[in-house]
């Protein structure tokens, strides 16, 4: 754990966050500003920065992990589509890899790499993506 990353904090338990899945391994964590009401970050619970850091004993479960939210975005949120993506270095906010797993429906105006943010209207309406994520995902 690096005790200066926010996502080492958030996996660790120290910085609260609203986890829809973890295992020993992996947290998922809505993110706090989503590109769309239930954009999710997953993030391995021990420090690595980047994709190619990740060693290769978890790269299977944090894919498999990662196609389950994708999955649970249809049947949680009633998405028709997720966007994932993983930023190395560039555009990486916090340095600790995390993958974006984005509901997605047509129309909705993500172009490109514009993302445009959001925000949910209050703790409560974040509390509920959440609880929908997890109830598919358990």
């Amino acid at each position: 754990m690096d005790a200066t990353c926010l996502f080492c904090q958030i996996a660790s338990g120290e910085v609260p966050a609203e986890i829809v899945w973890s295992d020993a391994d992996l947290v998922a964590f809505l993110d706090i500003r989503p590109v769309f009401k239930g954009h999710t970050l997953l993030v391995p619970r021990v420090h690595h920065v980047t994709l190619p850091d990740l060693p290769a004993e978890l790269r299977d479960p944090f894919l498999a992990a990662g196609q389950r939210l994708a999955s649970a975005m249809v049947d949680g949120l009633g998405a028709q589509g997720s966007f994932v993506a993983i930023n190395n270095t560039v555009s990486q906010s916090v340095a600790h890899l995390h993958l974006h797993v984005v509901p997605r429906t047509k129309g909705d105006g993500l172009r490109g790499f514009f993302w445009p943010r959001t925000k949910y209207a209050d703790d409560a309406e974040q509390a509920d993506y959440a609880r929908r994520l997890t109830e598919v995902l358990d």
